[in-house]
């Protein structure tokens, strides 16, 4: 009967020993992604900012300018791409809106990110775009790896349409929280002036023909959550100017946006929030099961060999008796 019991609990130890390393090094890879239908909205903030009234082409200083984030997941986009690229896409529609203390429009800048659902790769297909206009992603946007490591990545950039290190600056603690510190530093670069422009009227292509130029700079810093790769909090220090031409009356250049922006306080709690949430499901796969189920395995052989160990051991005689014969008298 012992030795029964002890081969059923080698048969456990050896299943959870077993079931250890897959955990984290098989079905880790597949079942952690990013969920093609996801929907996020983040709003940020510029207190103080100055920005440039097209009616009159003066800077002035406003209380708040308002950026309103969106990224919703295109499904079935990504199912068609899925079978063409051979692997898990998430197609992700993203729009940059900003609007300024009037609520009128500044600014409205569509994207379309096309990446993979595990590595959070760009994945280079037909759709790829920014503004309308075709880009090739190189790096990452949004979002970092899952298990995100203490190195520089490579960022893309909407406004320029390029690719340039963000770097890893240390380790911080951000709302109870041990995230990742990243800073890029987009230096002066001429940009293309937005398709939606704030004055009716206005377009990309009439002020190309004034030859008055958009050029853009901005200081890019994220706390991101090693663990889901998530940000749980961003802002940039933006400049925006519009230099030479006709429209700007014989001045050399004139500031069109210049501000901190930084994420609203209800939107950092609800990152955070839901940050916390998706770290408990990763570290359930890459930490909490494997080691839980490796140490119960070891525990259960241990106990299978002492079982075994107790069976083979030679039964103590009765009470009372020597184990010596009786003498049989007549």
């Amino acid at each position: 009967m012992r030795r029964t019991a002890a081969l059923i609990l080698l048969a456990f130890a050896v299943f959870l020993t077993a079931l250890s390393p897959l955990l984290r090094w098989y079905a880790y890879p597949r079942l952690a992604r990013i969920p093609a239908n996801q929907y996020q909205a983040v709003v940020l903030e510029a207190r103080n900012a100055t920005l440039l009234d097209y009616g009159t082409m003066q800077a002035r200083t406003v209380p708040k300018v308002t950026i309103v984030q969106t990224l919703k997941g295109d499904v079935e986009a990504a199912a068609e791409i899925d079978r063409t690229a051979g692997r898990d896409v998430v197609v992700w529609d993203g729009l940059s809106y900003v609007q300024g203390p009037d609520g009128k429009m500044v600014s409205r800048v569509p994207e379309r990110y096309i990446f993979d659902a595990h590595s959070q790769e760009p994945v280079h297909a037909t759709g790829e775009t920014v503004d309308g206009d075709p880009v090739r992603r190189d790096g990452i946007e949004f979002k970092w790896p899952f298990l995100t490591q203490k190195r520089d990545y490579e960022y893309f950039d909407a406004q320029t349409r390029t690719t340039s290190p963000i770097h890893y600056k240390g380790t911080r603690t951000f709302r109870g929280l041990r995230v990742y510190y990243f800073e890029q530093t987009v230096p002066w670069r001429k940009v293309p002036f937005p398709k939606s422009m704030p004055v009716q009227g206005i377009t990309p292509e009439s002020v190309a023909r004034t030859g008055t130029t958009r050029w853009y700079t901005t200081v890019r810093r994220f706390w991101v959550e090693p663990v889901t790769g998530a940000p749980v909090y961003g802002e940039e220090s933006h400049k925006e100017e519009l230099r030479g031409g006709t429209l700007l009356g014989g001045r050399d250049k004139v500031t069109a946006f210049a501000g901190d922006v930084k994420m609203r306080e209800d939107y950092v709690r609800s990152t955070v929030a839901l940050v916390e949430h998706n770290r408990v499901l990763i570290l359930m796969l890459t930490s909490y099961l494997p080691w839980g189920f490796l140490g119960l395995g070891l525990g259960l052989a241990a106990l299978s060999l002492y079982v075994e160990a107790r069976g083979r051991r030679p039964a103590e005689p009765a009470p009372g008796r020597t184990g010596e014969p009786e003498p049989v008298t007549a």
